[in-house]
């Protein structure tokens, strides 16, 4: 089983893909699932779902900026309203959905997390591989902190865009996504992304926001 657990649809700010298309491209890309993390929504997630089936699973979730940076949650079902850390990872936990801190040491994107030991009990997984990171002493960081804590890896492509999907991931042997993240049971995968991406996807959120009125 072969997961994609960080990508975007069109209704994150800088996000391109339809859900349609993200559905067609991951199963074209021979992947089992997805998880949509749409900026501060779960909409795309929610949009997503629809499309899935008995041998394709959609994870609905979110990547939510918080006051210390962003936080993903997977295996919503509601909207995150809060925006600091704590308020957020709580908020995540109420709806028995898992807390994962992606590329939380990418210093170039700026969109990293100040994570400090006081957080390990708030975290379920750090995101040790993210296609989107340049320079891979930043994924190499992540892993560095998740084997200090005793936190379990995940990984993603952090797609914007259809031809990221599956750039990076996890492979299991379990049939149960929920399973497999209880015991750990999975190993990673990912490639980097393409400098071209990050570029378009600046372009996309000035673009939109230009247009937004």
């Amino acid at each position: 089983m072969k997961y994609d657990l960080h990508i975007h649809s069109k209704y994150s700010s800088d996000g391109y893909c339809d859900p349609r298309v993200l559905v067609k491209t991951a199963i074209k890309k021979k992947l089992s699932g997805i998880a949509v993390t749409d900026h501060n929504t779960i909409k795309g997630g929610l949009k997503t779902i629809k499309y899935q089936n008995n041998d394709f699973q959609v994870i609905v979730g979110s990547e939510i900026n918080t006051d210390r940076g962003e936080v993903i949650g997977l295996f919503l079902t509601e909207e995150i309203k809060s925006n600091t850390f704590i308020d957020v990872t709580e908020e995540i936990k109420e709806q028995n959905g898992l807390v994962i801190i992606p590329h939380p040491f990418d210093e170039i994107r700026g969109n990293g997390i100040n994570l400090q030991k006081k957080d390990v009990k708030s975290v379920d997984f750090v995101e040790v591989f993210n296609s989107r990171c340049l320079l891979q002493k930043y994924n190499d960081k992540a892993r560095e902190f998740a084997v200090a804590n005793n936190l379990k890896f995940t990984a993603g492509s952090d797609a914007h865009f259809a031809n990221e999907i599956g750039k990076a991931g996890i492979i299991t042997p379990e049939e149960d996504l929920r399973e497999s993240f209880s015991k750990g049971n999975m190993t990673i995968f990912g490639n980097k992304s393409n400098l071209i991406y990050l570029g378009l996807t600046k372009v996309l959120k000035i673009w939109r926001k230009a247009n937004s009125g």
